[in-house]
């Protein structure tokens, strides 16, 4: 009779156990299923087949005709940079740049030898602001600023000396939001990125400065104040005169380009004599119907400082990719138990996962994908993950950023057609090149071959052998060097 029960327990037991087994391998597969369904629907949300880039770069261009046309007439600030002189090749001398956009400001020297040479040499010197300046006073701040600026200067080469009654000429540019007035004066709209000086806002930033410089006695005079794309525009100009834009992809996004300026209805006074203006787009805050937005970018964006506004920056920017890619991996953490039956607390950070840890998985090749494993024990604290789940992560990591290039591809594809770039007229050799600069076009090398691939495809070969893409570094300090030296109030004055 024992050997009967005992015989009965053991099957009972040996068939729980291949029930448990068989349970297991259902819950593992549903998981699987659920995820990659979750990680189908999102790729399928985020498709941007060519017609619907040829709508988004339509939109693009519909936007840009109604910014040109009224201020506020567009998601698109379309702002009048009041450069109209770009550098030639030709400037020769000493100018400064001050590079004021965070918490700290670089000041740069940097000599020009024309035509021949080029630019000759930068020297550079990086300053932190301290915290207590960056919430006190404009004076106190823009003394520090002028302060270090004259302790710069000190070094200055005997022979590059301004002759009596000379000043020394600066490109100022300045990363905070400005409504400018000149080329050499704008007015500040509102302080970001930690600062907080009420005293100036609504103030012109230049004047602000320019008394600083006279306290400290530092015989220099702002001749440009620019912002960082235009600055991409003017550094790739100077020695490529085929230049005709300049875009930003790094943790931001923005573009500007060389606009007629018969073409600028808004544009009131005298028109300039090179018939030409750098427009800057302000194209972060570029919204269309046409966009692929998903529930995730939904929530991105409701969770940010500024709901509803910059939404095109914040699907094809390096400061949002990787968290749109951590919060599809928590749908499926919670949704489909990803990585098992507790949701790792860590992927709950907004941001925690950022685009250079994002493009590090992309960009793994080993057989394992042991990068992948390793950003998710490192950054996320998920041990043990399975090749299947590498392989599922590094997709993801491809729908977001292919999204992103295609999209940025179709806003450069936008201004070559306001431009009339995108076709080529018989009989004309014309070249159109644009200029890139920033971290995630730099760095992220599979984001930059979609982006230039697609430009081909909206483009068609022929076209396309007509346009070229280049990178064109620290158009936010050498570019406003180069611009202080096209406005130079001593231009055709021949030194005595």
């Amino acid at each position: 009779m024992a050997k009967i029960i005992l015989g009965a327990t053991a099957a009972l037991t040996a068939a729980l156990a291949a029930a448990a087994v068989a349970g297991h391998h259902l819950k593992v597969s549903g998981k699987w299923g659920h995820a990659e369904s979750i990680l189908k629907v999102f790729g399928e949300e985020c498709g941007t087949p060519i017609e619907k880039l040829r709508k988004v770069a339509e939109d693009m261009v519909g936007e840009m005709h109604a910014g040109l046309a009224s201020d506020g007439g567009s998601k698109l600030k379309m702002l009048i940079s009041f450069v109209d002189n770009l550098p030639s090749g030709d400037e020769k001398g000493l100018f400064y740049a001050l590079d004021l956009g965070g918490t700290n400001f670089r000041a740069l020297r940097v000599e020009l030898g024309g035509k021949e040479k080029g630019v000759v040499n930068v020297d550079s010197e990086e300053v932190s602001i301290p915290p207590h300046l960056m919430t006190g006073s404009s004076h106190d701040l823009f003394d520090f600023i002028a302060t270090s600026l004259a302790k710069f200067v000190s070094s200055e080469p005997e022979e590059f000396r301004p002759l009596p009654g000379r000043k020394r000429e600066l490109g100022f540019t300045f990363s905070f939001p400005v409504r400018q007035t000149s080329i050499s004066s704008g007015t500040l709209i509102k302080w970001s990125k930690g600062f907080s000086i009420e005293d100036v806002v609504g103030e012109d930033i230049v004047g602000e400065l320019t008394k600083s410089l006279e306290r400290v006695g530092l015989d220099m005079r702002v001749t440009a104040l620019i912002n960082d794309t235009v600055g991409t525009v003017a550094k790739a100009r100077f020695s490529n005169k085929d230049v005709i834009a300049g875009v930003i992809l790094g943790t931001g996004t923005n573009a500007a380009y060389i606009e007629n300026v018969n073409a600028i209805p808004k544009w009131e006074g005298l028109l300039p004599k090179s018939g030409e203006m750098v427009i800057n787009m302000e194209w972060g805050n570029f919204c269309s119907s046409d966009l692929p937005l998903t529930e995730y970018d939904r929530a991105l964006d409701e969770a940010s400082l500024n709901p509803g506004e910059q939404i095109f920056e914040k699907i094809i920017s390096g400061m949002y990719l990787g968290d749109i890619v951590r919060r599809v991996l928590l749908k499926m953490a919670e949704k489909a138990d990803f990585f098992g039956d507790i949701v790792p607390h860590k992927l709950r950070i907004p941001f925690i996962l950022r685009t250079p840890d994002m493009s590090a998985m992309h960009h793994d090749t080993s057989s394992d994908l042991r990068v992948v494993g390793k950003k998710l024990k490192d950054i996320l604290e998920i041990e043990n993950t399975s090749l299947k789940m590498r392989k599922i992560i590094v997709e993801l990591c491809d729908i977001v950023s292919v999204r992103g290039a295609r999209l940025a591809a179709a806003g450069i594809f936008g201004i070559l057609r306001k431009l009339g770039r995108d076709t080529v007229k018989a009989g004309e050799e014309q070249k159109s090149v644009i200029a890139l600069d920033g971290g995630l076009f730099e760095h992220y090398m599979k984001f930059r071959t979609c982006m230039e691939n697609t430009l081909k495809e909206l483009l068609g070969d022929e076209v396309a052998e007509t346009i070229g893409v280049e990178h064109s570094n620290d158009g936010s300090g050498i570019g406003a060097a180069l611009l202080a030296a096209s406005q130079s109030q001593y231009l055709g004055v021949e030194d005595s």
